[in-house]
């Protein structure tokens, strides 16, 4: 499986990575934001997208908003990860078609029961 992991932040970018070799996942590559998740996504196979949802420039919500309106990648699982659980920011995520939503802190138990959550959704 391969994993795109999207955060401005390089500190959150690594604790993500350690949680995913923690469970088990070697195949995991990252983006600084928005705009270069979107070129990756485009340009690799990617079969899991964990994106933070608030990043200058384009942010997670509107990365899941061309992953969703593209014929391509509608099914691609996404999890929103987010410091922000604002009631009003996961009904927006939901509405757009987020797969599932993970706020900060997590475990990587927790992360491990969201992917696997995702991961056996149909689209």
């Amino acid at each position: 499986m391969r994993i795109l992991v999207v955060d401005d932040s390089s500190t959150m970018r690594r604790i993500i990575k350690n949680d995913l070799k923690e469970l088990g996942f070697r195949n995991v590559i990252t983006a600084d934001d928005g705009a270069s998740a979107w070129e990756i996504i485009q340009r690799d196979r990617i079969d899991l997208i964990l994106s933070d949802h608030k990043m200058p420039g384009m942010t997670g919500e509107e990365l899941l908003g061309l992953v969703r309106n593209h014929p391509e990648y509608k099914c691609l699982p996404f999890i929103m990860i987010t410091a922000e659980a604002f009631r009003e920011n996961v009904l927006n995520a939901i509405k757009l078609g987020v797969s599932n939503y993970v706020v900060k802190p997590f475990s990587s138990r927790q992360l491990g029961e969201k992917i696997e959550k995702v991961c056996g959704a149909v689209c």
